[in-house]
């Protein structure tokens, strides 16, 4: 950690171009300034607060681990590349985590970042900035801190919190865990603050900076996490110091009602809405959202260049630009959870669906977010006219089932239908880090725990449903508490889906062990030469395994190894 935290005076990553970057953050420019100079600089200034922003979607991003795969791998939502090396999402695939080879991103880029505002701070009373600017870049800061701090919540519990030091290379650095309840009573406090510095929205090139929505969404996810089951009173670690470094000790209701407070706030500004139009075709709002850069459902997006074709290298069939060595492929597991669109799931007798035709009238939310066969995708040929994709076995163009996929599926989610990743073709899309949809399933979930089923609760997630082409989108009246986090779960589920929440969702929940611990399978199509007819076969594809230590994060070794007093997570 000391060498992590003090091994820079200035981070020069913070004030280098980054080339695939929008809005705002396409404004920085490369430079080889000490630390006085760009402090003495208001342009060099802003563009040094400007790149802490860079980092916000590292955990998000499908490419996170060595640009080969993310957190979708790691749960029942997709699997990984093979690969000749050790990696974090094949260990958590196999229940092999270990504190030696786990990825240590989630550790050191934080750190970094956190540094990197404390030294912006730092200085900021003598940046040439007006009034108003040293007030919004104060409060930009602050969320930023929170923000990385918050990410290595959910991965650790309780980290030690560093305060406004800067530390330097002689310094002794504090390696104490803070407790969890401090750790979420710090992250909020800085929410509050920075809420009363920031502006309610921004315009233009500034879009995606810090506003007061997403300092109380942040705040609103933080308190959800708090009040879930994992850290509820409910983590694996049963004595202390551990308890309650990686939770709360003991279980309070009252901490669900905390949690739809901040929900409810965000909802309230009255600022946010749902991308909704089933004009175009059922659900066509939810595909389209991911293709505007600038909408009323992103809270907190991570900018990107409109030239960034990112998801469709990772995520695309061979025949469309993508590879096999890189990326992920959904499993049925993750299919089989869509209902049809009758809004009834696929094993109910009355749902009308048929496993002799099984994508036929389901959940619109299903295409958009898997590439499955028959789907239809710009294959770059006469135009950009998306035509078929074939993912049966045997298929020429190298597509098909145990040749470009071992699932029989792609992704699909926040693609565009008329971009292949090797054209020089615009996306307008953006990570969606926190969007409204969201905040509405963390409201509708807090709420239901905190006083069961209220009309509310219905109102926010019949509101996904319809927007997602259901039809009838409504769920059925008079639901238990039980029964509405079960349907809360699986929209979670569904329209989240690749969005970095499943891995986390079901660790909250404290349901890994029964959502990871299975085989995973792939749907094996076969075409009759003669007929052209398909035939669907459900196969296995890779055995999940989950162990309890595996709700957090394993501290890496190299961290835990400089100090006595860094306790290491229960179970590595």
């Amino acid at each position: 950690m000391k060498k992590k935290l003090a091994g820079f005076i200035l981070i020069l990553g913070l004030i280098t171009a980054c080339t695939k970057q929008g809005g705002f953050l396409d404004q920085t420019s490369t430079t080889n300034l000490d630390e006085n100079t760009v402090f003495a600089d208001s342009t060099l200034s802003m563009n040094f607060l400007t790149q802490i922003y860079a980092s916000i979607g590292f955990s998000f991003y499908p490419g996170r681990f060595g640009g080969r795969a993310g957190l979708e791998a790691c749960t029942d939502e997709a699997d990984g590349p093979a690969s000749t090396t050790i990696t974090t999402y094949s260990q958590f695939a196999s229940g092999s985590v270990s504190a030696f080879s786990i990825s240590t991103d989630s550790w050191n880029t934080p750190y970094n970042q956190i540094r990197a505002v404390n030294q912006f701070l730092a200085h900021l009373p003598t940046i040439p900035f007006n009034d108003y600017l040293k007030s919004r870049t104060r409060g930009e800061a602050i969320f930023l801190r929170a923000w990385y701090y918050s990410i290595m919540l959910k991965h650790y519990g309780g980290v030690p919190i560093i305060g406004d030091t800067v530390y330097n290379v002689t310094d002794k650095i504090n390696t104490k865990r803070n407790t969890y309840e401090e750790c979420v009573n710090y992250i909020t406090s800085q929410c509050d603050l920075a809420l009363t510095l920031v502006p309610p929205i921004y315009n233009g090139l500034d879009y995606g900076r810090v506003t007061k929505g997403a300092c109380l969404a942040l705040k609103a996810k933080v308190l959800l996490y708090a009040a879930s089951p994992l850290f509820n009173g409910g983590q694996v670690a049963t004595a202390e110091p551990l308890r309650s470094l990686t939770g709360y000790p003991d279980y309070q209701q009252s901490r669900w009602q905390l949690a739809a407070n901040a929900a409810k706030a965000i909802i309230d500004l009255d600022i946010y809405h749902l991308n909704f139009d089933n004009t175009t075709k059922p659900g066509y709002g939810f595909y389209n959202l991911f293709n505007i850069r600038l909408n009323k459902e992103y809270i907190f997006p991570r900018m990107m260049s409109n030239s960034y074709n990112d998801l469709e290298g990772l995520w695309r069939p061979p025949s469309r630009g993508g590879g096999t060595t890189s990326g992920s492929w959904a499993y049925q597991n993750l299919v089989d959870a869509f209902q049809m669109r009758n809004g009834k799931d696929i094993t109910d007798i009355s749902s009308g669906y048929d496993p002799n035709n099984p994508y036929l009238n389901r959940d619109p939310r299903l295409d958009f977010t898997v590439t499955r066969n028959l789907s239809k995708i710009a294959d770059g040929q006469a135009s950009d006219i998306p035509k078929p994709v074939y993912t049966y076995v045997g298929e020429p163009n190298g597509d098909g089932f145990g040749n470009g996929t071992p699932t029989g599926y792609y992704i699909n989610k926040m693609c565009k239908d008329e971009v292949r990743p090797e054209w020089i073709a615009s996306t307008d899309r953006c990570y969606p880090l926190i969007r409204y949809a969201d905040i509405l399933l963390m409201y509708a979930e807090a709420e239901n725990e905190a006083n069961g089923p209220t009309q509310l609760v219905y109102d926010y997630v019949d509101s996904i449903r319809s927007r997602a082409g259901l039809v009838p989108f409504a769920l059925p009246l008079g639901l238990s508490q039980e029964e509405m986090r079960t349907a809360i779960q699986h929209e979670r589920q569904v329209e989240m889906a690749f969005e970095e929440q499943r891995f986390w969702d079901v660790r909250r929940w404290k349901i890994a062990d029964v959502t990871e611990n299975k085989v995973m399978t792939g749907m094996k199509i076969t075409k009759d030469p003669n007929t052209g007819i398909y035939s669907y076969q459900v196969v296995p594809v890779r055995d999940h395994n989950f162990q309890p230590s595996m709700y957090l994060w394993p501290i890496p070794q190299t961290e835990v190894a400089k100090s006595a007093d860094l306790l290491q997570n229960p179970g590595y």
